[in-house]
């Protein structure tokens, strides 16, 4: 069974940071581009950070773009997202996705469309 399991979320203070991170199992998630989306409240999901199977092309939405990093563990299937200098608008629910079609791509979609595979999500909540 394919799972991606969302772990780090939690409450904090703007200006504060976190680290999320995304366990994958049930297949080999490492030749494949692995991204976070994020749902605000009454917002649409929207892509946040990218990246594609060797880390080489690593994506950001604009508006966490200087803060936010992700990264990835191959050898032990895991996506991470640090996240600092959080500001209240960062307040969502994210969600780990991997892409199920496209082994070792260079591109980095920025679509849900594109990502087969999904967490539960995992709750940040930012306060000021």
């Amino acid at each position: 069974q394919v799972q991606l399991v969302e772990l780090g979320g939690g409450s904090v203070r703007a200006g504060g940071s976190l680290r999320l991170s995304c366990a994958a199992s049930g297949r080999i998630f490492s030749d494949y581009t692995m991204a976070w989306f994020r749902q605000g409240p009454g917002k649409e999901r929207e892509f946040v950070a990218g990246i594609n199977w060797d880390s080489g092309t690593r994506g950001y939405a604009d508006s966490v773009n200087g803060r936010f990093t992700i990264s990835r563990d191959n050898a032990v299937n895991m996506v991470f997202l640090q996240m600092n200098t959080l500001k209240t608008e960062d307040t969502a629910t994210y969600y780990c996705a991997a892409d199920r079609d496209r082994p070792y791509s260079r591109n980095l979609p920025r679509d849900s469309a594109d990502y087969y595979y999904w967490g539960q999500g995992t709750q940040v909540t930012v306060s000021s």
